[in-house]
């Protein structure tokens, strides 16, 4: 028994050391890429970003395998919910396309009303009608 408490005691502070290199890792190469480090050097965003999120997907696979503890299940638990995670990660790429051409719409609704009102003559302040004089009034 105490074997396995010292051996999952190795595995899980081998784990915390990876998950810290990593996380010193995607910061280098957040503060690098916008040149923050060496001036004049910036990343194009496309690579920077993939390997954010490539270092990103593997913390989040070391976590859930080790202290989560679903590396050492049997593959189907591991797959019920990985797969819900993909479900979520479209959703997310949906919702923000969606939420893109939105605000394009809008962007030609304003610029259309824009065009419209240019010409044309805006009221401005209240309209106060004589009483006898006001079209509606029955005499």
């Amino acid at each position: 028994m105490a074997r396995e408490y010292s051996e999952q005691k190795r595995i899980a502070l081998k784990t915390i050391i990876i998950l810290a290199v990593i996380t010193v890792g995607e910061v280098l190469i957040a503060l690098s890429g916008k040149g923050y480090i060496i001036d004049g050097f910036h990343m194009p965003w496309y690579i920077m970003n993939l390997l954010m999120i490539s270092l990103s997907l593997w913390k989040a696979y070391l976590i859930v395998s080790e202290f989560m503890h679903l590396g050492h299940e049997v593959k189907a638990m591991g797959l019920s919910i990985v797969l819900p995670m993909f479900l979520l990660v479209w959703a997310i790429i949906a919702f923000m396309y969606e939420g893109e051409a939105w605000k394009g719409n809008r962007e030609n609704v304003e610029e259309r009303n824009q065009i419209e009102t240019e010409g044309s003559i805006k009221a401005q302040g209240m309209l106060i009608y004589d009483m006898d004089e006001h079209p509606l009034r029955q005499h």
